[in-house]
């Protein structure tokens, strides 16, 4: 909501304002007392999913998908360290006879890359025969 008082205004037309992450429309406001029009979008990452290239046996919203049966929300706030080990493996068929490279990504639950802003990461898969 926007409280406005001694007659301000706030003008959130220009393209590159942060009205749909606050959940106003591009408007010039000036009411003393206005509630968005839209829901708040400042949190749009609800999950981070773990893709790797070479397994199978993956679905994800019922199309196949590259992605390890682990998702997570991060614990911390913004800019902090996120340290995540999950409790339960889930092993998948690997689609090579031999491993020469891997190819990882982190994503959102609508498959969005996620701009980690070039931090480091550091990922650890566990390979077993079966």
């Amino acid at each position: 909501m926007l409280i406005l008082e001694n007659n301000y205004h706030v003008d959130f037309r220009p393209d590159h304002s942060i009205c749909s992450l606050l959940g106003f429309n591009h408007d010039l406001y000036t009411s003393d007392y206005q509630e968005s029009e839209n829901p708040v979008n400042i949190l749009s990452v609800n999950s981070v999913l773990v893709n790797i290239d070479i397994i199978s046996g993956s679905y994800l919203n019922g199309l196949r998908n590259p992605t390890i049966f682990y998702s997570f929300f991060p614990a911390v706030s913004p800019g902090y360290k996120i340290i995540e080990t999950p409790a339960n493996l889930v092993y998948l068929l690997i689609t090579l006879d031999a491993i020469y490279s891997i190819e990882t990504s982190l994503t959102d639950q609508n498959g969005q890359l996620l701009n980690l802003r070039g931090e480091n990461v550091t990922i650890t898969f566990h390979v077993r025969e079966i």
